[in-house]
């Protein structure tokens, strides 16, 4: 069916997260291709109700589309947002979004805690603890992270434990951050700053977040001065170990959604180089431990 925006509700979009990423790269398909895939509304007796296609309803308005094809599914709206979540059930939703979505569940739709569990194969405290994680964090973080100007990871991780400790100052933190749209691991560094910090530190990190990043960064390479090798190399394993999970997070987070088969083939090239290049240098690794273990015997075979 064809539909005008004016006859949708948007009633569940707050429960996703957006990726400006993902959404300039279906914007630019539709701009070429149309819309190809339509989106999906239940209708609830007076309107019609988006189910799935919060994505490409933004990219069709911004393209200045007017029409949307869609498709209704004749299932009551609480069943239909439960059969969407399953269907993307291989999508990896952070906690957070799953908190929002049983949240909903729970105070729109009625669903007790153990019959949200039994749908979800959980157990009543799964639940009971992702409901609880999206009660912690101010509602205006919460809109950061929707919005995608805060990484979802770093919320649970960083904002959620902060916000236990103090509300306020996690709710100034993040206002504060949103802007400059920070990765996780820097984050994760302020939140260190400012937990570990005396009072200037913490009063810093609120007020000026990337002042006291570029603060840690100097003495980060003060203390790289003294380091020895050993401690370099470790560092830069490190540093690849780290690199290898962001990527990964990455192809869960739907990196590789609506690419074509020549970008697909230059990530598998990229990759095989990567693991290629780890490859090297655990041989070389490997290669220097043994001369350094014969060494070793050798010395103590020399020794009167």
């Amino acid at each position: 069916m064809e539909l005008e925006h004016h006859q949708i509700e948007l009633r569940h979009e707050s429960l996703r997260t957006r990726s400006a990423q993902r959404e300039r790269r279906l914007l630019a398909s539709i701009s070429d291709l149309g819309q190809t895939t339509p989106v999906v509304v239940v209708h609830d007796g007076n309107n019609f109700v988006l189910i799935d296609g919060y994505k490409r309803m933004r990219a069709l308005r911004r393209l200045g589309h007017n029409i949307v094809t869609a498709i209704e599914w004749t299932l009551p709206e609480r069943d239909a947002l439960m059969f969407e979540r399953i269907l993307r059930a291989g999508e990896a939703d952070s906690a957070i979004e799953q908190g929002w979505f049983l949240r909903e569940m729970h105070t729109t739709f009625g669903l007790t805690h153990i019959e949200l569990a039994r749908r979800f194969s959980r157990t009543p405290s799964w639940v009971s603890r992702r409901i609880a994680l999206v009660s912690l964090l101010p509602e205006s973080v919460q809109t950061h992270v929707r919005n995608g100007a805060i990484g979802s990871h770093a919320a649970m991780k960083f904002l959620v434990p902060m916000a236990r400790a103090n509300i306020a100052a996690c709710a100034q933190l993040a206002d504060a951050i949103a802007p400059e749209r920070l990765t996780d691991r820097q984050v994760g560094e302020l939140y260190a700053a400012y937990h570990t910090g005396n009072r200037k530190a913490r009063e810093l990190v609120l007020s000026a977040p990337l002042v006291a990043l570029r603060a840690r960064d100097e003495a980060a390479r003060d203390k790289a001065d003294t380091k020895t090798p050993i401690e370099v190399l470790l560092d830069d394993l490190s540093i690849a170990t780290a690199v290898a999970r962001r990527a990964h997070g990455r192809l869960r987070s739907g990196a590789l959604t609506g690419t074509d088969g020549g970008e697909q083939q230059r990530v598998r090239h990229a990759c095989s180089d990567a693991f290629e290049a780890i490859e090297t240098v655990k041989r070389r690794i490997d290669k220097e431990m043994t001369r350094a273990r014969s060494e070793h015997a050798d010395s103590h075979t020399a020794a009167p």
